[in-house]
Protein backbone atom coordinates (compact mmCIF):
# COMPACT_ATOMS: atom_id res chain seq x y z
CA UNK A 1 0.00 0.00 0.00
CA UNK A 2 1.52 3.20 -1.21
CA UNK A 3 1.61 5.59 1.99
CA UNK A 4 2.11 8.77 0.58
CA UNK A 5 -0.49 11.06 -0.88
CA UNK A 6 -0.93 10.70 -4.61
CA UNK A 7 -2.84 12.12 -7.46
CA UNK A 8 -3.62 11.38 -11.02
CA UNK A 9 -3.51 14.10 -13.36
CA UNK A 10 -4.36 13.86 -17.17
CA UNK A 11 -3.56 15.56 -19.86
CA UNK A 12 -5.55 16.24 -22.90
CA UNK A 13 -5.29 18.12 -26.40
CA UNK A 14 -5.76 17.88 -30.33
CA UNK A 15 -4.00 16.80 -32.40
CA UNK A 16 -3.52 17.88 -36.68
CA UNK A 17 -6.97 20.42 -36.50
CA UNK A 18 -10.02 21.94 -33.96
CA UNK A 19 -12.18 19.79 -32.50
CA UNK A 20 -15.12 19.18 -34.56
CA UNK A 21 -16.75 16.42 -32.97
CA UNK A 22 -16.89 14.69 -29.74
CA UNK A 23 -15.74 17.69 -27.69
CA UNK A 24 -14.15 16.94 -24.18
CA UNK A 25 -16.56 17.51 -21.07
CA UNK A 26 -15.89 17.55 -17.78
CA UNK A 27 -18.12 17.62 -14.73
CA UNK A 28 -17.67 20.11 -11.87
CA UNK A 29 -15.92 17.81 -8.74
CA UNK A 30 -18.53 19.46 -6.70
CA UNK A 31 -21.42 18.71 -7.86
CA UNK A 32 -20.69 15.32 -7.82
CA UNK A 33 -21.98 13.25 -4.75
CA UNK A 34 -20.54 9.86 -3.63
CA UNK A 35 -24.14 8.04 -4.50
CA UNK A 36 -23.44 8.69 -8.44
CA UNK A 37 -19.96 7.53 -8.55
CA UNK A 38 -20.49 3.06 -9.93
CA UNK A 39 -16.79 0.97 -9.39
CA UNK A 40 -16.51 -0.05 -12.70
CA UNK A 41 -13.72 -3.33 -13.63
CA UNK A 42 -11.35 -3.06 -15.75
CA UNK A 43 -9.96 -6.55 -16.44
CA UNK A 44 -6.35 -6.95 -17.84
CA UNK A 45 -4.39 -10.36 -18.78
CA UNK A 46 -2.60 -10.56 -15.75
CA UNK A 47 -4.70 -7.86 -12.96
CA UNK A 48 -8.23 -6.96 -12.38
CA UNK A 49 -8.21 -3.04 -11.83
CA UNK A 50 -11.12 -0.58 -10.91
CA UNK A 51 -11.99 3.17 -12.21
CA UNK A 52 -15.48 5.06 -11.49
CA UNK A 53 -18.51 5.45 -13.72
CA UNK A 54 -21.38 7.81 -13.05
CA UNK A 55 -25.07 7.07 -13.21
CA UNK A 56 -27.22 10.61 -14.09
CA UNK A 57 -28.37 13.23 -12.09
CA UNK A 58 -29.36 17.04 -13.15
CA UNK A 59 -27.51 18.34 -10.67
CA UNK A 60 -24.12 17.51 -12.32
CA UNK A 61 -22.79 20.36 -13.75
CA UNK A 62 -20.67 20.10 -17.29
CA UNK A 63 -18.11 22.47 -18.90
CA UNK A 64 -17.40 21.47 -22.40
CA UNK A 65 -14.53 22.55 -24.85
CA UNK A 66 -16.16 23.37 -28.04
CA UNK A 67 -13.93 23.85 -31.54
CA UNK A 68 -9.82 23.45 -29.23
CA UNK A 69 -6.83 23.96 -31.03
CA UNK A 70 -3.88 21.38 -31.18
CA UNK A 71 -2.16 24.26 -29.21
CA UNK A 72 -4.64 24.12 -26.37
CA UNK A 73 -4.19 21.44 -23.59
CA UNK A 74 -6.74 20.81 -20.91
CA UNK A 75 -5.30 19.46 -17.56
CA UNK A 76 -7.23 17.79 -14.99
CA UNK A 77 -6.87 15.78 -12.11
CA UNK A 78 -8.48 12.17 -12.36
CA UNK A 79 -7.84 10.92 -8.77
CA UNK A 80 -6.79 12.07 -5.30
CA UNK A 81 -5.91 10.02 -2.52
CA UNK A 82 -6.49 12.47 0.12
CA UNK A 83 -10.53 11.69 0.92
CA UNK A 84 -10.53 15.17 2.34
CA UNK A 85 -9.96 16.53 -1.50
CA UNK A 86 -12.53 19.57 -2.35
CA UNK A 87 -11.98 17.36 -5.61
CA UNK A 88 -11.66 14.13 -6.33
CA UNK A 89 -12.33 12.68 -9.24
CA UNK A 90 -13.36 14.66 -12.13
CA UNK A 91 -15.61 12.54 -14.38
CA UNK A 92 -15.30 13.37 -17.92
CA UNK A 93 -16.36 12.23 -21.43
CA UNK A 94 -16.79 13.42 -24.81
CA UNK A 95 -20.44 13.81 -26.44
CA UNK A 96 -21.89 14.01 -29.59
CA UNK A 97 -22.23 17.94 -29.96
CA UNK A 98 -25.39 18.38 -31.93
CA UNK A 99 -24.31 21.44 -33.28
CA UNK A 100 -21.85 19.86 -35.57
CA UNK A 101 -21.55 20.53 -38.83
CA UNK A 102 -22.36 17.76 -41.39
CA UNK A 103 -19.19 18.06 -43.17
CA UNK A 104 -16.76 18.18 -39.60
CA UNK A 105 -13.85 16.27 -39.77
CA UNK A 106 -13.63 13.02 -37.33
CA UNK A 107 -11.72 13.74 -33.39
CA UNK A 108 -8.05 13.45 -33.41
CA UNK A 109 -7.07 13.62 -29.96
CA UNK A 110 -4.02 12.44 -27.64
CA UNK A 111 -3.77 11.93 -23.79
CA UNK A 112 -1.03 11.12 -21.21
CA UNK A 113 -1.69 10.73 -17.45
CA UNK A 114 0.78 10.83 -14.80
CA UNK A 115 1.03 10.59 -11.20
CA UNK A 116 2.09 13.34 -8.45
CA UNK A 117 3.28 12.63 -5.11
CA UNK A 118 3.01 14.58 -2.15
Amino acid sequence: MLGRRFAILQVWRPIRHPVETWPLAIADAQSISPESLVVTERRYPDRVGQTYAITYDPAHRWYWFPRMRPDEALVFKTYESLKQASARWTAHTAFDDPTKTPDARPRESIEIRTLAFF
